[in-house]
């Protein structure tokens, strides 16, 4: 596209934007003569990934704005009523980044517009709530405006189906086709008159049900709590004290919805030093277990102390496992899924419990619909479903309580939940597990990896022949598989990085072996990536 044909394509937007301080940012561009930002802006629409829309908050078309959002709403709008879904209460939410309120304002309005019942969440609340909401109502789809754990330069757009779960395809790329199909955004109707806010019963309701997935037992645990400056802390206070715990002992920094999140570089509990503020916390207050939540909420992650007392973060798998073998033991029967990425210790403890399996691609869109009879659901990015009958969707805040039951029952059998997992590696063997992963500038260059795997995959790892799969074209993922162990190469579906999941299997349970051999097998993976 020539210089001037972009000029056209730019101009043409303007004209159309309805949000004057996106124009005049689009107008300097222009102005300053800035092809290259300019192409990238107009280098397309964004696109449903792993967790739907999502983007940097600019003007243009690929990036989150007014415009973008509105022309977003009224093509889901369009697809619910080619689906007979018109005159059904539709739910949308929002968290506490930069433009969440506005977007959401903006959907309700669009989607009410349409003829639909637009039901607006009564103020910022986790994602799991917006996903309870849909069940909860009966709804035909739900929005949730929200970028998880993303940079603050970012936003989000997440769609619910009815049945709770978010969006796949065929849906995805038909909605984004009617998305397209927008003529005008000035022409888009508004019915902001027309849009039911939603009082506190619906947030009552979502504690009560979590609360009462736990009945009486110990509750004697000293918990320190980041929401990493999202909007988890307030519902998750009121579901803890609804189940019976003392309150928790929150980061005072972090407590707060702040969409700038001012004391991490980026507000994902997997990233170093993410819980620098919350380790120091529970030094001082001797806290048993930490907990983590990301911005909105949908994701846990538990921190414990060693017995040399240092403090470490349990990965996803680890925490996935337990909350797992804890289901499992109190009898809860059902299909038990994870991804491809994730620990394949889950599938041996389904074998033993005699419970069915099910093994998706990464996503919990494909998570929650692993089976008619899901009870149970996770990935190792710290994403669990404990209920899926409730929240059919990732759900920070009913497993942060069920991780609080569980290491409250340990203790007072003087266990812990590190003991537990001892006690599961003697059982089922040592299933370590650990990810590799650079975040690059330039997308292409995960492109260029990515193809250079494929063409020469390596023939060995650890010494033992390594059998090659391709998931294209159903996802651009490359596993390799031996013995004991595996490595899954992909992209990652939320930010800008290449990630691999290894993980070894050490039949006798021995931490010893298994780290020396994980040691050994991430540089074995870097060699192989280049990285």
């Amino acid at each position: 596209m020539t210089f001037d044909e972009l000029r056209a394509e730019v101009e043409a937007w303007i004209v159309d934007e309805i949000d004057p301080a996106a124009a005049d940012e689009l107008s300097a561009l222009l102005a300053a003569g800035d092809a290259a930002e300019l192409a990238d802006r107009f280098s397309g629409p964004l696109t449903f990934g792993t967790a739907g829309l999502r983007g940097p908050l600019r003007a243009g078309p690929n990036g989150m704005n007014r415009a973008v959002v509105r022309r977003a709403a009224a093509g889901l709008a369009t697809w619910l009523a080619a689906h007979d879904y018109r005159g059904r209460p539709v739910v949308v939410g929002y968290d506490g980044r930069h433009g969440s309120l506005d977007f959401a304002r903006d959907s309700a309005a669009i989607l009410a517009a349409a003829g639909f019942d637009a039901l607006l969440l009564p103020r910022l609340l986790p994602t799991p709530v917006l996903a309870f909401a849909v069940q909860h109502l009966g709804a035909a789809a739900g929005v949730m405006v929200t970028a998880s754990h993303n940079p603050p330069q970012d936003n989000g757009y997440k769609v619910y189906a009815h049945d709770g779960a978010q969006i796949v395809p065929p849906a995805d790329a038909e909605i984004e086709a009617a998305i397209r199909a927008v003529p005008s955004t000035r022409g888009i109707p508004l019915a902001p008159d027309s849009v039911t806010m939603l009082d506190e019963s619906i947030v009552d309701a979502y504690v009560g049900a979590v609360a009462a997935l736990i009945g009486p037992g110990p509750r004697d645990i000293r918990i320190v709590h980041t929401a990493l400056h999202g909007v988890g802390t307030e519902v998750l206070r009121r579901v803890f004290a609804a189940a019976d715990f003392a309150p928790l002992i929150s980061v005072p920094q972090q407590e707060r919805p702040d969409a700038d999140f001012p004391t991490v570089a980026f507000p994902n509990p997997e990233e170093p030093g993410a819980l620098d503020l919350a380790v120091a916390l529970a030094r001082q207050q001797d806290a048993d277990i930490i907990i983590a939540n990301d911005p909105d909420a949908d994701r846990c992650a538990v921190a414990v102390t060693s017995e040399g007392g240092q403090w470490r973060m349990l990965r996803g798998d680890e925490v996935g496992i337990l909350l797992a073998d804890a289901l499992l033991h109190k009898g809860i029967r059902g299909t038990y899924a994870t991804t491809i990425v994730s620990s394949t210790m889950l599938r041996a403890l389904a074998a033993k419990h005699g419970v069915g399996y099910a093994e998706t691609l990464t996503g919990f869109k494909w998570i929650s619909r692993a089976a008619p009879d899901l009870v149970y659901g996770y990935e190792e990015a710290l994403g669990y479903a404990v209920a899926p009958e409730l929240v059919r969707d990732k759900d920070g805040i009913s497993a942060a309580l069920l991780v609080a039951e569980l290491a409250a029952t340990l203790r007072s059998k003087g266990s812990s939940l590190t003991r537990r997992l001892d006690e599961l590696a003697r059982e089922y063997g040592r299933h370590a597990t650990d990810q590799v992963s650079v975040r690059v500038e330039d997308v292409s260059v995960i492109d260029q990896i990515m193809a250079r795997l494929r063409a020469n995959p390596p023939a060995t790892l650890l010494g033992e022949p390594v059998t090659v799969t391709d998931l294209l074209p159903d996802a651009d993922v490359v596993r390799l598989t031996w013995t004991a162990g595996r490595a899954v190469v992909r992209p990652s579906g939320t930010e800008p990085k290449l990630k691999a999941y290894l993980e070894v299997v050490v039949a006798d349970g021995s931490a010893e072996v298994a780290q020396a051999r994980m040691a050994l097998l991430r540089e074995q993976i870097r060699a192989t990536l280049g990285i």
